[in-house]
This record gives structure tokens, sequence and C-alpha cells, in this order.
């Protein structure tokens, strides 16, 4: 594992520890199991703020995030520039037409989730290049913007359906809180694999119904596009069908990503889940303890214990542990190895005359 290797030192220069147990240790061990982290960002990795409660089960569009706000302003620029240039070299694109500008729209969503049906194609070297340049600008977008959409769609969901599995249970907001964020990778997981399976109904009943295929073909239509595999064989080709497809191609395409992301990630959890309970479970050993006596006193602190176990599990590594440690010592003003409010002052007033 990269970010292990316990016999190297985990800090130079690490805070004093005692070397004998005091009647003064016991609240000391009891403040560090319930140690305060500092106020949470409005906006912090879990996007809930420190005083939040549960959210309320509203609608996914009731407070638009903004990053999703974003979002729809790229995919809106990228549509509307898309349309413009190809509804104005439409006659250079040859093959199943419709309406001009439903045609545009359809072309660009299209090109952008690579699905590349080949009921509309390029017919000169102008509408060639601008495919060229669309198809990359499209796979960018789809891949660094519309994707974090995907997944703020997905999180919105997360509490329905925690109380959805516990719809027989009393269960509290906290208890909610607390199951999502120690499950969040599977109700993600979940979710994606929800709204996939109603993508895929939706498409095929769609194409049976409104296109004339029948089931076996609409739901190979259906696979063919949210892979992005396109044979072509079979598309939409009525106005109906392709307004729907404007929608149902992103939407389809981008949940199929997230869900094989979501499969990636849950595997990799369940890994690093594994290898904490072995660390856990692992008898300490001299050489662990060697290892772990981060100031070579004989004895380990709960604050070394702590440093080790976290490096051993791969959860913090040597280049982690030296930049908060040069934080440290920049805060240490008075060069006593401990951090106080005159220590932050004296810190605050030499930024305050550097800058």
């Amino acid at each position: 594992m990269a970010c292990n290797g316990a016999n190297q030192p985990l800090l130079s220069g690490s805070a004093t520890s005692t070397s004998q147990k005091s009647n003064g240790d016991a609240p000391r061990i009891r403040r560090l199991r319930r140690v305060r982290s500092a106020p949470l960002a409005e906006f912090g990795p879990c996007g809930i703020k420190g005083n939040a409660s549960l959210p309320h089960s509203e609608s996914i569009f009731g407070s638009l995030h903004p990053s999703f706000k974003k979002v729809a302003i790229f995919l809106t620029v990228y549509l509307g520039v898309g349309t413009i240039c190809f509804y104005t070299v439409r006659n250079q694109i040859r093959g199943e037409k419709t309406n001009g500008i439903l045609d545009a729209v359809y072309f660009c969503v299209v090109t952008m989730t690579t699905v590349g049906y080949g009921d509309l194609v390029p017919n000169s070297n102008l509408t060639k290049l601008l495919a060229c340049a669309f198809v990359f600008t499209g796979m960018a977008l789809i891949g660094l913007v519309l994707s974090k959409a995907a997944d703020y769609l997905v999180e919105k969901q997360e509490t329905l359906l925690v109380k959805a599995l516990h719809m027989h249970q009393k269960v509290g907001q906290l208890e909610i809180l607390k199951e999502i964020e120690n499950n969040r990778m599977k109700y993600k997981f979940y979710m994606a694999l929800s709204l996939l399976i109603v993508l895929i109904l939706t498409g095929t009943i769609f194409l049976s119904k409104v296109e004339n295929l029948d089931l076996i073909d609409a739901f190979y239509c259906v696979c063919s596009t949210i892979t992005t595999l396109g044979y072509g064989d079979k598309s939409f080709s009525t106005e109906g069908g392709r307004i729907f497809a404007i929608f149902w191609i992103l939407a389809g395409t981008i949940c199929l990503a997230q869900f094989f992301l979501y499969i990636a990630e849950l595997n990799t959890e369940k890994r690093q889940r594994a290898l904490v309970k072995w660390v856990l479970s692992r008898r300490m050993t001299n050489v662990d303890l060697e290892a772990a006596d981060l100031d070579d006193d004989g004895v380990v602190g709960a604050a070394e214990f702590v440093l080790f176990k976290l490096k051993e599990m791969g959860k913090i590594c040597q280049e982690d542990i030296s930049l908060i440690m040069e934080e440290f010592e920049e805060l240490d003003v008075d060069q006593s190895g401990t951090l106080s409010a005159s220590d932050i002052n004296l810190a605050q007033s030499v930024e305050t005359r550097r800058s």
C-alpha cells in the first residue's frame, strides 16, 4: 500500500506525549474520543450545514444547486450554438429529416453523447469539421459537467430512498442522516440502478408505441443507445420520437455512466472497509509499538496510536502528515510544541504584516 510504511517516522518534531499515566490523563482521553470538529462550511463535502436539519422531500428542482445551474447554462449554450450551426448547414446533412430546428438539436445530442446512429450524417467538409469540433466539446461537457449534475440529482433522492427502506420502522432524522453517511455509495448505486431501469422501460415502451417497433427491436434500440453503441439500424425517425430522444438520450447515457462509476466506487469502498476491519482486528506487536512511538520515549500516546492506525489503513500518508506538521510549526509561534490562543493571534498578526 502506497501510504503504508510503518517503519518511517510519522512526524518530525512531534508534539510531546506523556510517558507515564496520571490522573489527569483520563479527561484528555475523553476529549480525544469526543473531539469537536471545526464548523462546517455552507457547502461542505456532505452538503449539509452544521446546524441543518434533515432536508424535506421536496422537488429536486425546488432549490437548484449552483453547480446544477452551471450545468444548465453550459448545456443551453452548447445546444444553442450547435443548433444554430447545424441548422445553417442543414442542406449539407443527409439522412432521414423531419423539422429543421428539431433535427439540428437532435443531431447535437446524438453527437455529444457519441451515440451516432447514422440516420443523420455530415455530407460536406464543413459539416464534418463542425461534427468533429462538437463531438469533442460534447464529450468534455458530458464527462466533466453533466455527470456532476446526475450525481447531484441522485444525492437529492437519498433521503427518500432511506425513508422508503425504513418505512415500517420509526426512524428519526439523525438516524436517517447517519444511515446516509455510512452507506452513501450504496444508496447512490441503488438510486442510479432504479433510474436506469425506469429509463430503459420508458424508452422501450416509447419506441414500441410511437416508433412502431416490436418489443425486441425497441429494447435492442434502447440498449444500443444508452451504451452509445449506436448501430443505426434502429433509431428515432418521427418528430415526436426525436423530441423525446433529445431528453431521453441525455438522461440514459449519463445515468448508465454514473451507474458503472458507482459500481467501481462501491467496490473500492468495500475493499477499504475490509482493510480497516483487518487493521482494527490485527493484534498489536512490539514492532508496531516501536513504529508508532513517534518521539522514541518507549510509550505510545493516544495521538501517536491514532496516527499509526490511520496510516496503516491508508487514510493518511507521510506527505499529508508532513504538510500538517508544517502548518502546525508555522502556527506554533512561541515554539512551545502546543497551540494556544496567543499563538493563533500572533500567527495572524504576522500574516497580516506579510500581506
